[in-house]
């Protein structure tokens, strides 16, 4: 399963930063990848594709838009007003091209090629379900302390941020509210069903917010990704099962999955920021990266809509108050190289190999301004195996299991994360999937201390109360007397960690 590798911060790789109302035309376009070539049978059998149009954004316009947007062949799924984004499906199979010339588009193009495999989320490897004998066990251990949760032994990740001591003073406030933006959230868990918010969630799916009660669940238990994320941000401290890092926050669900092959489109990625921004969440979490593009270049006019859209609806999200935090990447590349070969886009048809500069080309979300990328540690506190690096593109770190290397004296002695799965189980998984909701859970114990604090003031708090274990002097993981990864900087930030790793207790004193 190809993995999310985040990359250097777009308003860093770029001299215009994008803005909400701003064109991307206004920005260089890069050129270290040639445009992508649908397959010719696209274009010979004209199936509906899905499109973003992105406009500026005044009424007139819009509505101008929205007039040549039916006239070109094309039918509209929902139009965004606020951020000036109209998902549109067509059969029109040059659709994109005569759109972009129309007058007030300011970029457009299409959000996918075909339907194949699910390959965005973070995490690594497969779950491994909790079994009884292994729960008994671990639940033995527990049991000696009064204040730990039943399976609380096991999760050496809350204690290795003061997580487990900061729910004692304050275990974070039921007015803050983590929407997790992923594959579904099966709020019946006994562990999520006391915080969780179902006014705050929803199916995206297709860019339009489905609020029908249950939608925003998993599919299948095979959709499990969502509710071991949301367990590690907040399941309750209620003696059942396991604690997340703020217990007592709310926690959502927006799913943003299609149903039949589990990618994560551009459309539905717009209607989550959207929506959880209009619906009052003050923090996202974003264990994927968009698909059908691993890197979203500017020279492409596909990837270019691509980026235009979920910047436009992550900026307004960020104005309406909320903080979104991504995961790195789980390919153990430096984001700070000159150059990386992506031969996973794009990940929905035929995918074609590219070189391409992490400077230029973009991975979306992680990537956006204002997002706080997020890398993965393991109990050591040293980087995971897997985890993606880079001075100046990696924001903080947090853990996200090692079971290879970082090894746990605990009942499992299990490297990985323990954490809620659907149909009232538990499970082990490891990836920098799991190293960002554990951010978000102390980003919402932040918000919690000082909910006043902006998303700009939420992520200077991070940073500034994080630790620094700085960088390693050797990183030769499996001993064979090769660095397996080159750590850059200094004690107060450096490519492995960031301005370090995320403080639970910190936050909340």
């Amino acid at each position: 399963m190809p993995h999310l590798r985040s990359r250097r911060r777009l308003a860093l790789a770029v001299p215009v930063v994008l803005s909400l109302t701003a064109s991307l035309g206004f920005l260089p376009a890069a050129a270290s990848a040639a445009p992508y070539a649908a397959p010719a049978a696209q274009a010979a059998d004209a199936p509906d594709l899905s499109y973003v149009v992105n406009t500026k954004v005044d009424r007139k316009t819009i509505a101008s838009v929205k007039k040549a947007v039916v006239a070109k062949g094309g039918t509209i799924v929902i139009t965004y007003e606020k951020i000036g984004v109209i998902v549109v499906h067509s059969a029109n199979p040059d659709f994109g091209a005569q759109i972009r010339a129309v007058r007030g588009v300011q970029s457009a193009g299409a959000t996918r090629t075909s339907a194949l495999t699910p390959a965005s989320t973070t995490d690594e490897g497969a779950a491994q379900i909790l079994t009884k004998a292994q729960a008994e066990k671990i639940e033995s251990t527990s049991a000696a302390d009064a204040e730990s949760e039943p399976l609380e032994a096991d999760q050496w990740d809350l204690r290795a941020i003061g997580a487990d001591k900061a729910a004692q003073i304050n275990p974070g406030s039921k007015k803050v509210t983590v929407a997790v933006i992923d594959t579904g959230v099966d709020d019946t868990h006994p562990d999520i069903a006391p915080n969780f918010s179902a006014s705050q969630s929803a199916n995206c799916d297709g860019g339009v917010p489905n609020t029908t009660e249950g939608a925003w669940r998993p599919y299948t238990v095979d959709d499990y990704h969502g509710t071991h994320v949301a367990g590690e941000i907040a399941a309750a401290r209620n003696g059942i099962g396991v604690a997340g890092v703020a217990p007592g926050v709310k926690v959502a669900a927006i799913n943003v999955t299609d149903p039949s092959n589990g990618l994560f489109y551009p459309e539905s990625v717009v209607c989550a920021f959207v929506f959880a921004a209009d619906h009052g969440v003050e923090v996202t979490n974003n264990s994927y990266y968009v698909d059908p593009w691993l890197y979203n270049c500017l020279d492409d006019p596909d990837q270019r809509a691509i980026v235009d859209a979920v910047n436009r609806a992550s900026l307004y999200a960020q104005k309406k108050g909320t903080l979104n935090l991504a995961s790195a990447g789980n390919s153990n590349d430096d984001l700070d190289s000159d150059a990386l070969v992506d031969d996973s886009s794009p990940d929905d048809s035929t995918p074609v190999t590219r070189t391409i500069d992490p400077h230029e080309c973009f991975d979306v979300p992680t990537q956006l301004p204002g997002v706080v990328t997020v890398s993965a540690t393991g109990v050591q506190n040293l980087k995971s195996y897997y985890s993606s690096y880079g001075y100046g593109v990696v924001d903080i770190a947090a853990p996200g299991g090692d079971r290879l290397y970082q090894i746990p004296d605990t009942p499992s002695k299990n490297g990985r994360i323990l954490s809620t799965m659907p149909n009232n189980s538990y499970g082990f998984l490891q990836g920098t999937s799991m190293a960002s909701p554990h951010a978000a859970g102390v980003a919402a114990l932040l918000k919690s201390t000082h909910p006043k604090a902006s998303p700009a003031q939420l992520q200077a708090l991070l940073k500034a109360q994080a630790d620094n274990p700085g960088c390693p002097a050797s990183y030769d993981q499996d001993g064979d007397g090769t660095q397996d990864a080159t750590c850059v900087g200094g004690k107060r930030v450096n490519g492995f960690y960031g301005y370090g790793i995320v403080n639970a207790l910190r936050a909340v004193k």
